[in-house]
């Protein structure tokens, strides 16, 4: 063969194999994390929403908070230019990159990073190599937003690490980007925007098209949440979940077309969607039938909570739950189960699924002096149902992100 195209050929492998083994897993545990010495410590918790699902990416109105469950980040530079290195102590197994290389995709959460990194360089030239450990105390799967609160621990933690001059609203848009553009699941700003900005016992009334924000005391008088984790996930649960959105944004396509001044199913009335009724499709219409009804729900809880009717809000969370899974479609057998489980139980006030869906949780409003009992009695039933062992997670509405700087 040619010398000349021996070499091209060779310097090609060399090039794809630099670009394949920028981003690089490992199992065994550095070294530089045994005595680990943290610049930086971020606390990023997960999330709840207590009604209001599918809602924020048709710029509507969520319900959600932080809750007392968190991942721990702990930072320190590690005084290169480029090289990164992240570890997980939970999952034990971690990968390094090169921040002056391409990042091509890695396993699941590593997207979740990387998408934050790359976002952050777009935004500053000062982001330098590090050392990055995490301690996971959220279930992951379970529906509380354990990949935005990776997503939002990432950026804040670099964002303090380097000085690079972000507010809480931009770590809550860039990684809201992060997740749509490099991890590839179109979700709204509710999970970023509750993990950075919530307040201790309040929950968050957000308008997901202007961002503008009520907190709303959590006073839940005698009862507690709970949630009841399913431990399932079915696999339609991702290009589900953005099929919905491609739904309602095909709706008001067509609707468009003669309303212009319709920019999402937010500016629907009933009377418009009806008037449309005959141009859409069947499912286009139940998407936005459900989305109209939810944001109605969400501002009638928000009086039922003011007002202290625990009952009427939890009537509410019902009837979400029954939309969810008859017009939105995003239950599944299990949640459902869950749901209609509850239903005849006075001490529990309201049930209903949370989460994109096809899995995850369900968020229970129940008399605190009954969990226990009703924990052993409905993981029974449960297992009985289905043979799967259900997991119970008490929450609290907390604090968002909090930053510790040594």
């Amino acid at each position: 063969m040619n010398v000349f195209y021996t070499f091209i050929i060779f310097e090609d492998i060399k090039l794809k194999n630099n670009v394949l083994s920028s981003i690089r897993s490992f199992k065994e545990k550095p070294n530089v994390f045994d005595n680990f010495k943290s610049e930086v410590v971020v606390e990023s918790p997960g999330r709840i929403n207590l009604i209001g699902e599918h809602t924020d990416y048709n710029e509507g109105f969520v319900l959600p908070t932080a809750i007392d469950k968190k991942i721990i980040l702990k930072f320190q530079k590690n005084h290169t230019e480029n090289f990164c290195r992240i570890y997980s102590e939970t999952f034990n197994t971690g990968f390094e990159f090169q921040l002056d290389k391409a990042f091509e995709k890695g396993s699941d959460w590593e997207n979740y990073i990387l998408g934050v990194v790359k976002e952050l360089q777009y935004h500053s030239s000062k982001l330098e190599g590090f050392d990055c450990l995490i301690e996971s105390r959220l279930p992951v799967g379970a529906g509380i937003s354990s990949s935005a609160a990776l997503e939002c621990g990432i950026a804040s933690g670099l964002n303090e690490l380097f000085d690079l001059g972000l507010d809480k609203l931009d770590i809550v848009k860039l990684s809201q980007k992060a997740e749509n553009e490099f991890v590839g699941s179109n979700c709204g700003i509710m999970d970023q925007y509750s993990s950075v900005m919530s307040k201790e016992d309040h929950i968050i009334l957000l308008d997901c098209r202007s961002l503008k924000s009520e907190f709303i005391p959590a006073d839940f008088k005698d009862c507690k949440l709970l949630l009841l984790n399913t431990n399932v996930s079915h696999n339609l649960a991702d290009s589900d979940y953005n099929s919905r959105r491609e739904e309602c944004e095909a709706a008001v396509a067509i609707i468009q077309k003669e309303m212009p001044e319709i920019k999402s199913v937010r500016d629907l009335s009933f009377e418009i969607l009806n008037r449309f009724k005959d141009q859409l499709t069947g499912k286009m219409y139940e998407r936005c039938l459900y989305v109209l009804k939810e944001n109605e729900r969400v501002l009638s809880a928000v009086k039922t909570l003011k007002s202290g009717s625990l009952k009427s809000f939890g009537d509410l969370m019902y009837s979400s739950h029954e939309g969810l899974q008859h017009n939105y479609e995003v239950s599944c057998p299990e949640l459902d189960f869950l749901v209609d489980y509850s239903r005849d139980k006075e001490f529990i006030y309201g049930s209903r699924m949370m989460g994109g869906g096809f899995g995850g949780c369900t968020i229970n409003l129940i008399e605190k002096d009954k969990i226990d009992d009703y924990i052993e009695e409905v993981s029974s039933a449960y297992f009985n149902k289905f043979n799967i062992k259900l997991d119970a997670i008490s929450v609290h509405p907390d604090e968002g992100t909090k930053i510790f700087k040594k």
